[in-house]
């Protein structure tokens, strides 16, 4: 009889036991879940804060640094590096400069017409393309193939562009960049993961800003830095119009050949599984 009330007592204290474990599993749960909640709020945040900046500032300049990460059909990661410089005053005119291993090219638009220049072949091209730096940053990519560095983060408003297809955000603290502390927030979208460090303070310029496209194989990245930011009265002024050699060859847009950070060397396989 006793032995019977002690399994009954233990299996009582066992059955206390596992509830108060479910329990303390179950707050556990919901404060990770909180946490997850408002780390999350917090990064759109932070990114909403530095589009509005951005969309505030009409006349911008910096200069850059990319890395094209390429994959090859062995599955080896390659890095593409190039640098240059960017000047914009918005609504409706850029000019940019792009020096790599395989080219060195110049954009400028005025509002009305888009000249790009190869300097090491000698060829330029143009574009009638009357609009804003929104219009012209879709048309480059979607009609003729020739991305502007970092295009994403010249737009109007770059919360809209970016985060329709978001699935994760995630504030991950802090981060320093070339000297400058900024705030590293990550964003996860369908085949595509991107992050951005975010200058802190009064500023909040992107610093950093890596792409990962996760739909390819091995999961390649670019990246660009942004660095000697000016905005307003600090940004030099000079002309939107490039001025054209005298035997320099024009060529339709889509005949300009390494005029991307991806040179013509590179062969995409057709699957996008990687590069030969």
């Amino acid at each position: 009889m006793q032995s019977t009330m002690k399994a009954m007592k233990d299996a009582r204290l066992w059955a206390i036991g596992l509830a108060l474990a479910a329990a303390a599993a179950a707050a556990t749960a919901g404060a990770a879940d909180k946490t997850t909640e408002a780390t999350a709020e917090n990064a759109k945040r932070l990114l909403k804060s530095m589009s509005d900046y951005m969309a505030a500032q009409k006349a911008i300049s910096f200069d850059y640094d990319t890395v094209l990460e390429v994959v090859t059909k062995e599955s080896q990661k390659l890095g593409l590096a190039s640098s240059g410089s960017m000047r914009l005053n918005r609504p409706d005119k850029i000019y940019a400069t792009r020096v790599g291993g395989f080219a060195n090219v110049e954009y400028a638009f005025n509002g009305t017409t888009l000249t790009m220049l190869g300097k090491n072949a000698n060829v330029y091209a143009q574009v009638d393309s009357p609009g804003t730096l929104d219009q012209l940053v879709d048309q480059l990519r979607d009609k003729f193939h020739r991305p502007i560095p970092g295009a994403d983060l010249l737009m109007s408003n770059i919360y809209d562009q970016l985060m329709p297809e978001v699935v994760d955000a995630k504030d991950l603290g802090s981060g320093v960049i070339r000297g400058v502390e900024c705030d590293h927030v990550a964003f996860r979208a369908k085949d595509v993961d991107w992050e951005l460090w975010i200058a802190q303070g009064n500023r909040p310029y992107p610093c950093r800003y890596v792409v990962t496209s996760t739909g390819v194989n091995r999961a390649p990245q670019y990246t660009i830095d942004i660095w000697a930011w000016k905005t307003g009265a600090q940004v030099a002024s000079g002309p939107f119009t490039l001025k054209i050699p005298a035997n320099a060859r024009k060529l339709n847009p889509g005949e300009l050949k390494d005029f991307d950070e991806l040179p013509s060397v590179f062969a995409i396989k057709k699957e996008l599984t990687g590069v030969n």
